[in-house]
């Protein structure tokens, strides 16, 4: 549902106004003059101003202006009275939208509008993939031509318009993060504050407080009162990062949150509104750990409402050169203070490479190329790609036989004791097969020896 905001002095036709627009579906806030139109903008977000010209306190001129430089993106209508239309062709000049003549026809009138949004859909139809919009206000660039990205593009700009909870889905390393600010630009939250959390990255006993919060004295050390993420991020968006990795206690407390748009600060006894929009992120298949369950399915489907995957980087090999070339322009900048280039077969080198950890690998290896580059031109040895491909063959080579069934204490006995029998095995031919001085190569006893000998089933 999108904002209009109604300026007008006169309280009769403002109510009309709201009145018509509201039946025709628009959420509509209203302002008697120029003054009180500048508070409403500050405090709500708008997509479209219906104003009237002349006005007691400040003109419709005023009020296009100010939400110029508010935001250039505010659409401005101008309403006019007879004998003013010279006034209503300046404003368009100043940069409204159009203008429309008093008495005001509403079928005219939701037209205009109509044509007015459809012109800002256009206007912000390729937003992610535009350099200037990511300059002018701090948009995550999103780079790529292929028919994956393009598809996640136009599903985030469907879901960003929304209020509905997003996960995103895909490999680490594929910019999970950057689509969740994507769409916390994109939606009616941009003006809000953005806030994330790796859930990865903190033990189960902290992950509740970074959260919810907590009072004062609700444990040793805490000496203040002290808000969690969900307070923090009212108005905003809060991105939940690796939400696969939140301890099965606490997520009881998450899937209430969610359900009930209230929280609960540790050692607190009172139930907090909350206001965020929750986009959520993992490199895990949650629907494997519902079935094992390792993760809440109430909690699953609360957080996939609108579920978005982000290919890997090997699956849309045509936007590599795309993003290397971005790469080089940054960091050539950021390191060099010049401008470098990527070779014929620099281009050739990185496109025949799998790139196991994806953009953030890409990005890295860019940087390291900067670093070493002595010329002006990156050439195939500035990039190390060799040494990286063997690396994740041997990693390969590894994965395809170990075994990962199993719970961790399973799948830790049964590499510690092939981890033993090589060890044993080994030290056993440098000994001549002579279990005394095996025993104290290894420094264990002869016994324990002869006993892990017959346990591992050594020949």
């Amino acid at each position: 549902m999108s904002e209009i905001l109604i300026v007008e002095d006169k309280e009769s036709l403002r109510h009309m106004l709201q009145l018509t627009l509201e039946h025709a579906g628009y959420k509509v806030s209203q302002a008697r003059d120029a003054v009180e139109a500048a508070q409403v903008m500050a405090k709500e977000p708008t997509c479209l101003i219906l104003t009237d010209l002349r006005m007691p306190k400040g003109s419709g001129l005023d009020v296009l202006r100010h939400a110029q430089q508010l935001n250039p993106e505010i659409v401005v209508i101008v309403m006019t009275a007879y004998g003013s239309v010279d006034e209503a062709v300046q404003a368009m000049k100043d940069g409204a939208y159009d203008f429309i003549q008093k008495p005001i026809d509403t079928r005219h009138l939701l037209l205009l509008i109509d044509r007015a949004f459809e012109s800002i859909r256009l206007r912000t139809e390729n937003l992610l993939l535009k350099e200037e919009y990511s300059t002018r206000y701090g948009f995550p660039r999103i780079i790529g031509e292929s028919e994956g990205m393009k598809t996640v593009g136009r599903q985030l700009q469907q879901v960003a318009a929304t209020e509905a909870t997003v996960l995103l889905l895909g490999e680490s390393g594929t910019g999970k993060e950057m689509f969740a600010r994507a769409i916390h630009y994109l939606s009616q939250r941009k003006k809000g504050p953005f806030i994330a959390l790796n859930c990865a990255a903190l033990p189960e006993n902290l992950i509740e407080n970074e959260l919810f919060g907590h009072e004062k004295g609700a444990y040793t050390g805490a000496d203040s009162r002290r808000p969690g993420k969900f307070e923090l991020a009212r108005g905003g968006t809060i991105f939940l990062d690796e939400v696969g990795e939140i301890a099965f206690s606490v997520q009881a407390k998450l899937l209430r949150a969610l359900q009930e748009r209230t929280i609960m600060r540790v050692g607190g006894t009172a139930d907090i509104p909350i206001d965020v929009r929750i986009v959520a992120a993992t490199n895990k298949d949650l629907t494997a750990d519902v079935t094992k369950k390792n993760f809440r399915e109430d909690l699953y489907f609360r957080l996939a409402v609108f579920p978005i995957t982000i290919p890997p980087l090997r699956e849309r090999a045509g936007d590599i050169e795309t993003l290397a070339k971005y790469f080089v322009e940054r960091f050539s900048k950021e390191i060099r203070g010049k401008d470098i280039t990527l070779s014929t077969e620099a281009i050739e080198t990185l496109k025949t490479y799998s790139w196991p950890g994806n953009v953030r690998e890409l990005e890295n290896c860019i940087e390291r190329a900067c670093i070493l580059c002595d010329g002006k031109t990156i050439k195939p040895s500035d990039l190390a790609l060799s040494h990286r491909s063997t690396l994740v063959q041997n990693r390969e080579k590894i994965d395809s036989f170990l075994n990962l069934s199993g719970t961790l204490e399973e799948v830790s006995n049964r590499f510690l004791a092939l981890v033993q029998r090589k060890k044993i095995e080994q030290t056993l031919r440098e000994c001549g097969f002579n279990k005394s001085k095996a025993a104290e190569a290894l420094q264990i006893s002869y016994k324990t020896l002869l006993t892990k000998i017959r346990e591992l089933k050594i020949d």
